[in-house]
């Protein structure tokens, strides 16, 4: 303020004039390099330049606004009384090297904020991101006009801060999904030590906005403010694939897994550097903003069908009671730690057993057409488990002059439980619900998003680039053969080889290695079935509203 800091410093002023002259795209790979990581000052300019450009479209709460807050909530002593604000799950500020005059600032903008927008019921980042922006802020007053900025702005392609349990779970629940394909094998150390994976996904966002050190949190700021909510996602994964190396050789000692993930976090510098930790989290070739809205919408929809809106709502799964003749308990919480978040909030229920039913594809088309989605076991006499998860309705299955009619999602996966555990999926995520561009004649519309989309930086050429992108991605994966049968036969996976194939009586089938899943023989080439089940969930899940073009 009394100082002019660019004639001590003439290079930071010389990359403060770039940072000025940079458009959005060339401020994206700055952020990503630290570009403007040194010195203080210059970071601090160059987040006022970014929240500006933020500002422009969104929050109308000028200085002003805080100043009369501040004077009508604490009088003119400033001094304050006030409970913290009820968005904040547990009161608890992070220092990140604030001392006490800073903390008790902390808390008079996290009131004001409270105060300003009473809609907001539940963000347990913000006091995080105040914590940080308030060192690269000239006042209270200029802190609180930036977060009012994240917390107005609504563009849901780069959106910032949610509002409510309800957004906040459905981020959580996109990120399970996505770690889910990016980070496979944790799901499964969790489930099948009988641990929450709702408590542990939970705190996902906490890993990166309460637990890193302020030297890696000050980094992701910087992209964070540049791109939105998707580089949280990112990092978030990358954090994730450090812990997941970190704690396979020490599993059977690790009794909560939540609490360690966060120890982890807190002490990440022993395992990686934060240019590394980047570049990891820049190497995800995740969907694009587009695809992940949807998917966000579809988990929001199935929170909502399943009427959880707040903590106290929400019920952990509950398999105590779950019987059956193919697979274990814990082995059913494994296959449900699998399945996408949003038929994980909801119980399995039996459509079909060849001990109840008996052995024949007519009995097994009549009790599961009409369920979407179902999952089959099955357990060969030689006691080997595999199985499928199955996005799409049976009743979809038809035959032409030309052979079978394949369908299904990229959201099919098969696995095998004895004698090792492990699922088998294209890294692609397709979610049931959004038109197939490519195959109009499909009966259930899908989503494709192929991972070998670009994560660079690149300067778009116009709609047709994105067209282009979303044509290869549909084409491509409509190609896949997921499933398909009639009343001789059923095949999962059809692309150079079939994963499971089972003959009309369900007293045998065959397994191969198959392309549509990448997926090895699942078990012993052909082998006798001792025991077949399929199972659905509880409540159907109608399928979410196409999002707007």
């Amino acid at each position: 303020m009394y100082v002019d800091w660019e004639k001590i410093d003439p290079e930071a002023a010389t990359r403060y004039g770039k940072i000025l002259s940079s458009d959005h795209y060339e401020l994206k790979a700055m952020g990503r390099t630290g570009f403007w990581s040194m010195p203080h000052t210059l970071r601090a300019k160059a987040y006022q330049h970014i929240i500006h450009s933020i500002e422009s479209t969104s929050t109308t709460a000028d200085l002003d606004t805080y100043h009369g807050i501040v004077r009508k909530l604490f009088g003119e002593l400033q001094t304050s009384t006030h409970p913290f604000p009820k968005f904040m799950e547990d009161g608890e500020i992070p220092r990140y090297c604030l001392n006490k005059a800073g903390l008790n600032s902390v808390k008079k903008i996290l009131i004001c904020i409270n105060h300003h927008f009473p809609d907001v019921s539940f963000c347990p980042i913000l006091s995080a991101l105040v914590s940080l922006l308030l060192h690269f802020s000239e006042d209270e007053a200029q802190c609180f006009h930036s977060i009012c900025s994240l917390v107005s702005y609504t563009d849901p392609k780069k959106h910032y801060i949610d509002r409510t349990f309800l957004t906040s779970r459905a981020l959580c629940m996109t990120f399970g999904d996505l770690a889910n394909k990016y980070c496979r094998g944790i799901r499964k150390l969790i489930a099948s030590s009988h641990q929450n994976l709702f408590e542990f996904y939970s705190d996902w966002i906490m890993w990166i906005f309460a637990d890193l050190p302020f030297t890696y949190a000050i980094r992701v700021l910087d992209v964070y403010l540049m791109e939105g909510y998707k580089v949280l996602y990112r990092v978030a994964l990358a954090l994730l694939s450090f812990y997941k190396v970190c704690v396979s050789s020490r599993v059977a000692h690790v009794d909560d897994f939540r609490q360690d993930m966060k120890s982890f976090v807190q002490n990440v510098g022993r395992h990686s550097t934060i240019d590394a930790l980047l570049q990891r989290a820049f190497s995800i070739q995740l969907p694009t903003r587009k695809e992940l809205t949807y998917l966000f919408n579809a988990n929001k929809d199935a929170l909502i069908h399943k009427d959880i809106h707040n903590k106290s709502s929400y019920q952990a799964m509950d398999f105590r009671a779950f019987r059956s003749s193919v697979v274990t308990e814990t082995e059913m919480r494994v296959i449900w730690a699998w399945i996408p978040e949003r038929f994980a909030l909801f119980s399995p229920v039996q459509l079909f057993s060849t001990n109840i039913h008996g052995r024949s594809l007519f009995s097994f088309y009549s009790k599961v057409e009409g369920h979407d989605p179902t999952v089959l076991l099955l357990k060969t006499e030689d006691e080997e488990i595999c199985g499928a998860f199955l996005s799409s309705d049976w009743a979809q299955k038809n035959c032409d002059e030309k052979g079978f009619k394949f369908f299904g999602t990229g959201e099919c996966f098969v696995f095998t439980l004895r004698p090792g555990m492990e699922r088998f999926q294209r890294p692609v995520l397709q979610i049931s619900g959004m038109s197939d561009k490519c195959d109009s004649s499909h009966q259930k519309q899908t989503l494709s998003v192929s991972s070998l989309l670009s994560t660079h930086v690149d300067r778009p050429t116009g709609a047709s680039q994105n067209q282009r992108y979303e044509s290869a991605s549909f084409c491509t994966l409509s190609t896949f053969k997921f499933m398909a049968g009639n009343d001789e036969t059923l095949f999962i996976g059809g692309d150079d080889g079939h994963a499971l194939h089972l003959q009309a009586d369900l007293t045998a089938g065959s397994s191969e290695h198959c392309d549509t899943f990448e997926s090895p023989p699942l078990c012993k080439g052909c082998f006798k079935i001792q025991s077949l089940e399929v199972w659905g969930i509880q409540h159907s899940l109608s399928v979410p509203p196409l999002l707007s073009q």
